[in-house]
């Protein structure tokens, strides 16, 4: 899942983004409207974590902004302000969830992964394919009942490839899904972290490359 968390707190932003990646999520921070607009442009985001209360282009404005775009990105605002005609003004500019601050990391975790199965054609709780099965919100992956040790990246390129259910999933589409913007879009991550997947997957192998167009399981 690639997120946006638009937060001008320095320090809240970096650390939702710490928990966020260890989720397995590939996270981007920006720290005010304008920039967050710009990136919105660039990248094709599941989710937008965006803080109300932005300097320059405000949050309201940003959700505005982006609910006249056809874009499939779901937005979950976050505010301290917590009353009841917050929530419900925040929910009429278009965002898609709604959380005062403080919050619990484990909800706002638990939101961003369901505004992300929202973003993406439906697909079940626990991915199957044959024997390999992958449950994203626990992060566990087994093949006929026996656990994977996947590190995240793996796990990213595992989900994105059983969600696939038989597409091919190009290198380019992995590296945006999977990995954030400071990846090098020239270097051989994806190969790289295929490679180990293939080899924590075991035999026989499950996972076919296409030549010129990609990977499928």
């Amino acid at each position: 899942m690639r997120v946006l968390v638009v937060e001008d707190h320095v320090r809240l932003a970096q650390s939702v983004a710490r928990v966020l990646r260890r989720e397995g999520m590939a996270v981007d921070v920006v720290f005010d409207g304008a920039v967050a607009l710009e990136r919105t442009v660039e990248v094709d985001y599941d989710v937008v974590v965006l803080d109300r209360d932005l300097p320059g282009v405000p949050g309201d404005e940003v959700c505005r902004r982006l609910m006249r775009e056809p874009l499939r990105t779901r937005v979950l605002m976050l505010t301290a302000a917590g009353t009841v005609a917050d929530r419900v003004e925040g929910l009429s500019l278009g965002a898609d969830d709604y959380l005062p601050k403080p919050f619990a990391y484990p909800e706002l975790v638990a939101r961003i992964r369901a505004l992300g199965r929202r973003a993406q054609p439906a697909v079940p709780p626990v991915l199957v394919r044959g024997d390999l099965a992958l449950d994203p919100a626990q992060r566990i992956a087994t093949r006929d009942g026996k656990r994977l040790a996947l590190n995240p990246k793996e796990l990213g390129v595992l989900e994105c490839l059983l969600a696939a259910q038989g597409r091919v999933v190009s290198a380019e589409e992995l590296l945006e899904r999977v990995w954030d913007e400071a990846a090098d879009p020239f270097t051989t991550t994806v190969k790289a972290t295929m490679n180990r997947l293939r080899s924590k997957i075991g035999e026989p192998p499950v996972i076919e490359t296409v030549p010129r167009a990609g990977y499928r399981i």
